[in-house]
């Protein structure tokens, strides 16, 4: 059994579910310690007997900073440090832009990209020098995908803090890469209808630009994101790399 991630402290936000989950699943049977946040507590709960060790849980929703400080006072607590960050929290929903409310926009910004932003800029006091940041991003980010703009603007953002961020800390060596997921079968994808008929018509018409002819899996993201996290990719900072089986490729 190799462990790549030895030892190594990791914080993952959204990690209840999908793909946050997966990736805990992945870097704890890799070696590393984690810290998984989301807003609901059954989940978190339920989340935790199923990786089984070495993961603590912390309640909390990453748009309120108080939560944020919370989840770190915790992590300096225990551990003292972070190694690795994977800002995967987040939301989408499915609006036009004729229907586009302030609440849908602040909701979907909120989350994606302020919630994001200080889950990073609050980790770093705590990171060693040559640790590793991963952002969840979309391939919405490049796509023009209907009734998406509001989703596809906060991962358009997520892309660019890729590129600033690593220009910020080149000084300190802390890697900084977005991953790109395409159409992954994860919960998130529920709420992009308010009925199972339009989920179900959501699904179909993603799958059916995808070139592998599916949609991916939770544990797919987690394998590039193990990638990411460890020195497998010492010399990758800045990227945005795309796990979509080819959708935004061709």
């Amino acid at each position: 059994m190799t462990t790549k991630l030895a030892g190594k402290i990791a914080v993952i936000t959204g990690g209840n579910s999908g793909m946050g989950l997966a990736t805990a699943r992945r870097f704890v049977a890799e070696g590393a310690y984690v810290y998984i946040t989301g807003r609901r507590q059954k989940e978190l709960d339920e989340a935790v007997q199923l990786i089984g060790s070495n993961v603590t849980a912390v309640q909390g929703d990453v748009a309120n900073l108080a939560d944020l400080d919370r989840l770190y006072d915790l992590v300096k607590q225990q551990h003292g440090r972070v190694d690795i960050v994977f800002a995967n929290a987040g939301a989408g929903e499915l609006v036009p832009i004729a229907d586009v409310t302030e609440e849908h926009f602040d909701k979907l910004f909120s989350i994606n990209v302020k919630g994001l932003v200080f889950t990073v800029q609050k980790a770093l006091h705590l990171m060693p020098d040559g640790g590793s940041i991963i952002l969840n991003a979309s391939i919405a980010s490049i796509k023009g995908f209907e009734a998406f703009s509001v989703y596809s603007a906060t991962k358009a953002a997520v892309r660019s803090f890729a590129r600033t961020w690593t220009a910020d800390l080149k000084a300190r060596k802390i890697r900084v890469n977005a991953l790109s997921p395409g159409t992954i079968d994860t919960p998130i994808l529920d709420g992009l209808g308010t009925t199972k008929e339009e989920v179900d018509q959501a699904k179909a018409g993603f799958a059916s630009l995808i070139p592998l002819g599916r949609m991916g899996t939770a544990d797919e993201i987690a394998k590039v994101a193990l990638f990411l996290a460890s020195d497998d990719s010492s010399f990758v900072t800045g990227v945005e790399l795309f796990v979509d089986g080819g959708a935004a490729q061709v």
